[in-house]
């Protein structure tokens, strides 16, 4: 930088001018960065700090302009080979992603230039599905026609095509010879299975969630997980057939899931690796399995001695897998419980001293520090470490709940853990949806029908919903926000199903896998980061033809909604809250059935 001199070669002395110009602009600098950083400080915390949970605060008061409008609008239909698409579990974006843990098979949501502004067709001579309890034993071929699990699987008898349908006989691959008889054992093993103490259950790698649908009639509701691999369609199989299921793997991130949360564990021949990567999928199995809850393996290594010669291996390489599977079970806080020809049980202690050894430097896996929420599990990386459990939090354990179904309507110890949360608000809410869901029954008859099997609430508070609708012969999957109040363990503790999600993204499902589709205010809470299309739109793909949408929403929004599900070719009509206040609304919609242009 140059300096202008005096004639005898000195810089001039500073201009008190300039100087007091520069402090000047310094100033107003200053100030306009940190109003600038306040902004965002404020924002940020707007949207991570948990707010009161209540409801009916939500309602946001009309501007000056009144409710929000919009213009007429048609979307036009997909091509037909987006028939079955997953935007963020879509095949042909796998080749961007690394194949190190079949990363490339979990979520990775498209960019918002590539987002799809359109409507997913049906396949090609697609029927109205079969109904509930019929379905859990046959589908149409047509809804979801894919040949190539019935040609792979027959052996196994995972389903059999038959003329314009699938059976589903109830096999799996290793349980061949039928589902209930393996299910028998299994309870043999685990008497709580009998006595309502075992409620929940996740099964990872489910095939065709023939081991959830079976549990459904002994009282346990079961997320069937896996992936969208080379089996085409082992969930959009569960969910046709009317069987709780959604995408996902078990790969570098945590399962959108709480913890401490499911009752029992689930794994048939599923080919995790459990003990490799310094035994992760295994350490989040943990996490999300409650104290005392139980987690059941069937399948190699269990049985070598009598199975080895079918795996393709050696007794020794599969007695060498089963001790480095059993000694990393002990390490992380689990105790074998039973073990019986083919299938063999763990239990996750509840006993604290286990997890007091961990504090030992030398011990594998380590004990988790608490740079991470135990209930962080959206986008959530996979630590090698072992989540403790809160000791403080007394009736966490499987034996310490009280026994379905009496704990439907028991308020959770972890209910106190949500800001604003407390046994009086969960009363509170309970109550309120029964007299929401009478009046939901008589607006729209057909709930408690064999027309509605698969539900999704899809912004919860605590399941109020799911569980005033807990005889009628459905099920509710409960969403909960990963921008709102944590309350998903709540949802778990009281026997419910349930999973994080963020609604500016896709679900991770099928197209037409729901019948019903419940919202509360949901944009109310969203619409600042969701757009409305898009929302609307990715209900649209998982909502079955002729399916449902009971969308409760503030008058500020209502209008809006209506005049885009209109250009969904959905039918809608508005309808009065049970105490007909002004301020907010009820859309009865329905869509129709249509075919692609492109179908013959």
């Amino acid at each position: 930088m140059k300096h202008n001199k005096d004639k005898d070669g000195k810089p001039y002395p500073p201009n008190k001018n300039s100087l007091k110009v520069q402090v000047a602009l310094m100033v107003v600098v200053l100030c306009g960065l940190s109003f600038y950083l306040g902004g965002i400080f404020c924002s940020e915390k707007e949207t991570y700090v948990t707010k009161e949970v209540n409801r009916e605060d939500e309602t946001p008061s009309e501007n000056a302009n009144g409710p929000v409008q919009t213009k007429a609008v048609s979307f036009t239909e997909c091509s037909a080979d987006y028939q079955d698409y997953t935007p963020c579990t879509d095949p042909r974006r796998w080749k961007k992603y690394g194949l190190h843990r079949l990363t490339f098979m979990e979520r990775h949501c498209p960019p918002n230039f590539e987002r799809k502004e359109c409507l997913v067709p049906p396949p090609d001579g697609y029927k109205v599905p079969i109904r509930w309890p019929k379905s859990k034993n046959e589908c149409w071929y047509r809804n979801v026609p894919y040949d190539w699990i019935n040609k792979q699987k027959s052996n196994q008898h995972w389903l059999v095509k038959e003329g314009e349908k699938f059976i589903f006989p109830g096999g799996g691959t290793m349980f061949p010879n039928g589902v209930g008889k393996y299910v028998d054992l299994m309870e043999d093993l685990i008497p709580q299975m009998k006595d309502g103490t075992i409620r929940t259950a996740i099964d990872t790698g489910c095939g065709v969630a023939s081991w959830g649908g079976d549990l459904l009639e002994r009282g346990i509701l079961t997320v069937s997980l896996a992936p969208r691999d080379n089996h085409e369609a082992q969930v959009q199989f569960a969910l046709e057939r009317g069987i709780p299921a959604v995408l996902g793997i078990i790969s570098t991130q945590r399962l959108p899931f709480p913890s401490n949360s499911f009752d029992m564990a689930h794994c048939s021949r599923c080919l995790i690796p459990w003990t490799e990567f310094g035994g992760v999928y295994l350490l989040e199995v943990h996490r999300i399995l409650r104290p005392g809850g139980f987690w059941v393996l069937s399948g190699p290594p269990v049985n070598y001695e009598n199975r080895w010669r079918g795996w393709n291996t050696t007794i020794e390489e599969q007695r060498s897998d089963y001790e480095k599977l059993q000694d990393l079970l002990t390490s992380m806080c689990f105790k074998l419980f039973n073990k019986k020809d083919d299938i063999a049980v763990w239990q996750k202690l509840t006993d604290n001293s286990c997890y007091k050894k961990l504090d030992n430097p030398d011990n594998y896996p380590p004990k988790c520090d608490d740079g991470t929420e135990p209930d962080s599990a959206w986008y959530t990386p996979l630590r090698p470490c072992v989540v403790v459990p809160n000791p403080a939090t007394k009736k966490l354990k499987l034996n310490a709940l009280a026994k379905w179904p009496e704990r439907l309507h028991v308020a959770p110890e972890r209910v106190s853990d949500v800001r604003g949360g407390s046994e009086g608000a969960f009363k509170h809410d309970d109550s309120k949806w029964k007299v929401r869901a009478k009046h939901y029954k008589k607006l729209l008859p057909a709930i408690g029908t064999e027309k509605i099997r698969n539900v999704m609430d899809m912004n919860t508070l605590y399941g109020g919903f799911a569980a005033a609708l807990v005889e009628d012969p459905l099920w509710v999957m409960n969403v909960v926000s990963s921008y709102a109040a944590n309350t998903l363990p709540v949802v778990y503790d009281r026997g419910l199903i349930g999973t994080f999600h963020d609604w500016c993204e896709a679900f991770s499902t099928y197209p037409r896998t729901y019948d019903l589709l419940h919202l509360d205010n949901l944009f109310t809470a969203e619409s600042h980061r969701c757009e409305m299309k898009y929302v609307l739109l990715e209900m649209d793909r998982i909502l079955r033809p002729n399916g449902y949408a009971i969308i409760r929403e503030s008058s500020y929004f209502i209008d809006a909604v209506a005049a885009m599900a209109k250009g969904m070719r959905w039918s809608c009509r508005k309808e009065d809250t049970e105490y007909g206040v002004q301020n907010e609304k009820i859309l009865i919609c329905q869509k129709k059935l249509w075919y692609s242009k492109e179908s013959s």
